[in-house]
């Protein structure tokens, strides 16, 4: 009945961000999907009004970071084991935080391809070291909850960010909105970097508990 989902809801809640990894997750998770997600939505500005571009330059750029991407998933696929994830979310974070920084202050259409593979890279590397972390730490009877969460993380705040992106864009300009972006990311992924000791420590456990 209502009332059982509500306590599932919140004894998800609890179990989710009572445990140290997944709470650094999903709050990195969700800066990430506030304040890096929503740069595609500029990038038809970027393309035109910094680039001096068209079309055919935003599909240059979206296909470069859609080759990061690529790349990103086949690092992640060669890697065999839990532990040394919590370091790739953090390096992750500070490449396609550092990435969009770097573009920022690119006028060049090379320069921008290049960086749009690093961002690439860096968003597949995160999304998919956070998304397995979570799938092989949570209990069984938990992971439609924690998942729920992650997704909520993932693409919930997305939207939002785009119009705060677009708001902000049309306010400071699109290289300034870029560069705050940039410098949000680095800063959550030191945050999260200070608290990797706890992280490992206590996913090492989980997957020792599991194997």
């Amino acid at each position: 009945n209502h009332q059982d989902v509500w306590e599932s809801i919140k004894e998800g809640f609890v179990y989710t961000f009572s445990c140290a990894p997944m709470r650094f997750i999903l709050v990195l998770m969700g800066l990430v999907s506030l304040v890096v997600m929503p740069y595609a939505v500029l990038l038809p500005v970027f393309a035109k009004d910094i680039l001096g571009g068209n079309s055919r330059t935003l599909g240059f750029l979206m296909g470069a970071s859609g080759m990061g991407a690529l790349a990103g998933a086949v690092f992640m696929a060669s890697k065999k084991a839990l532990h040394g994830l919590g370091r790739d979310i953090s390096w992750a974070c500070f490449m396609f935080g550092f990435g969009l920084v770097a573009l920022s202050f690119a006028n060049s259409v090379w320069l921008s391809l290049v960086l749009m593979v690093f961002i690439g890279f860096g968003l597949m590397v995160h999304m998919s070291a956070s998304n397995t972390v979570l799938q092989t730490i949570v209990d069984d009877d938990k992971r439609g909850r924690v998942m729920g969460f992650y997704v909520m993380a993932f693409i919930g705040l997305t939207p939002i960010g785009s119009l705060f992106a677009g708001t902000l864009a049309g306010h400071i300009g699109t290289p300034a909105t870029l560069l705050v972006a940039g410098i949000s990311c680095v800063i959550g992924a030191f945050v999260f970097l200070s608290k990797l000791q706890v992280f490992n420590a206590i996913v090492d456990q989980a997957e020792s508990r599991k194997v």
